[in-house]
């Protein structure tokens, strides 16, 4: 876990400099409106599609543009943090997602909505891997600690109150906009923090930075559209061919990215990402660990909605709201997250994994035994442990990763960790796709069967997550145990 005691002052750092009271939700604003519009979507398909009459095809892309243009960028935006300052970087990112998400709510017809989603999902992957390395060089000690506690919370209440808070909006209706709304609440939230971004957020850049790596750029782009594509698109595609082709394609444009680093940094240029940061095991385990847990809770926020909407009726709205009891387990357990974390040290990520696995086995047993026609809140004790643990993983695990990476490197660090976050998403949207709907098939009345086949999946991949955090050091840089 983060030491909270020895963090050294940042040089430079001036009295004058530090952050006030509104510092910190300016900097979350970004990644709340992020977070909210990937799963917020959802919800307001069905509306969109017969406004707007849009094809299947069409749909798909809807979602599919964000994801992948989120995804596939993340990298790259966190290098051109380092070099050229991650508070203009977050300011451009910001202001391309606000302005998209104005066009997707004002859109007359699908392929503007199409290409905005595409916009949003470019302002999405410039501004988010800001938002953790600002975090990471505005606070420390225990302020840095809550920062990242912080963080948590805004990524659990966007992802678990994204469906809520999209069906309360288009059950409302407010002036007549409909599903319009999910995307016009961006606007009013990124002005504000367009407004205060420059009073309250300190610029910063690496030192000695260097120039982009335009090859690298483009390999490791290329690389993450032939992995992140076919993962999105594959299972509603029927995995055809050009799925598979992209996925052998990836191996040699990653194969090529990895090696050209590598020459960049011997010969000593300036590499998009360095490789010193896989040197690093807290980093390169920690990274796995985050591919695990995050797959993990994208499936499980899958299929629990596809359960609650598709086997046992529920609206979206109803169904947003049995979701906010894990969002009450995981604000629990991430408010005492600090005094666990110091009693305990890395085995309380371990106990975070033991708790979703529990919270995974009981909600089987619960499922197994109400099927679609029992009590909806017999499922709230398993709902509890699974938002409790997930609480006690997702922000500390975040700040591992990133404990002890060099100030210089911190922009092409937190690239890789959100491009990670991303990549287990769309993995763990995948895998359980085809595991759900294998067992579910189109019959609303089998998706009990599809919950329980997907939650053996979702109990095993926890314990892995148990297993990797083993493998984190005991006393990386910057933890203690």
């Amino acid at each position: 876990m983060p030491d909270v005691n020895t963090a050294p002052p940042k040089p430079g750092w001036a009295a004058a400099d530090r952050p006030g009271s509104l510092t910190l939700p300016v900097i979350l604003a970004g990644t709340f409106m992020v977070v909210l519009d990937f799963f917020i979507v959802n919800v307001a398909i069905p509306a969109m599609q017969s406004e707007l009459g849009a094809s299947t095809a069409q749909v798909q892309l809807i979602v599919a543009g964000y994801g992948l243009a989120y995804a596939c960028g993340l990298i790259t935006a966190g290098r051109l943090g380092d070099i050229f300052g991650r508070r203009r970087l977050y300011v451009i990112g910001l202001l391309l997602f606000t302005a998209a998400s104005l066009v997707c709510g004002i859109a007359p017809n699908a392929p503007v909505l199409v290409l905005a989603r595409v916009a949003q999902g470019i302002g999405a992957a410039v501004l988010s891997p800001q938002v953790l390395t600002i975090l990471g060089v505005t606070y420390t000690g225990a302020s840095r600690v809550r920062a990242f506690t912080a963080y948590g919370l805004v990524l659990a209440s966007a992802s678990v109150g994204g469906q809520l808070i999209g069906g309360a909006l288009i059950q409302a209706d407010a002036a007549g906009l409909g599903w319009r709304s999910c995307f016009l609440i961006n606007v009013p939230i990124g002005a504000a923090a367009l407004l205060l971004t420059p009073r309250l957020i300190t610029e910063s850049r690496a030192e000695g930075a260097g120039r982009l790596d335009i090859p690298g750029m483009l390999l490791v782009t290329l690389g993450l559209v032939a992995v992140v594509l076919p993962l999105v698109e594959g299972r509603e595609a029927g995995w055809p061919a050009w799925t598979w082709a992209c996925l052998i394609l990836a191996v040699p444009f990653l194969g090529a990215f990895v090696l050209h680093q590598r020459r960049l940094s011997a010969r000593g240029g300036s590499p998009l990402l360095d490789p010193g940061l896989f040197r690093q095991r807290a980093f390169t385990v920690g990274l796995f660990a985050v591919i695990v847990f995050y797959s993990g809770m994208a499936s499980f926020f899958l299929v629990l909605a596809l359960y609650l909407q598709q086997g046992r009726g529920l609206s979206a709205l109803d169904s947003g709201l049995t979701f906010t009891i894990m969002g009450a387990g995981f604000f629990v357990t991430s408010v005492f997250g600090r005094r666990i974390g110091a009693w305990l040290g890395r085995q309380a990520l371990a106990l975070g994994g033991v708790l979703i696995a529990v919270g995974q086995l009981l909600l089987f047993l619960t499922v197994s035994r109400i099927g679609v026609e029992g009590n909806v809140w017999l499922l709230a004790p398993a709902l509890l442990l699974d938002g409790a643990g997930m609480g006690m993983v997702m922000a500390p695990l975040n700040s591992t990763v990133l404990a002890g990476i060099p100030p210089r490197l911190a922009g092409a660090a937190s690239g890789v960790l959100t491009t990670m976050m991303q990549v287990g998403n769309a993995l763990g949207v995948a895998l359980i796709g085809i595991i759900y709907y294998g067992r579910a098939g189109a019959v609303p009345a089998s998706a009990a069967d599809g919950l329980d086949a997907g939650l053996v999946y979702l109990t095993a991949l926890a314990l892995l997550l148990v297993v990797a955090i083993q493998l984190l050091p005991k006393r990386a840089a910057g933890e203690t145990d």
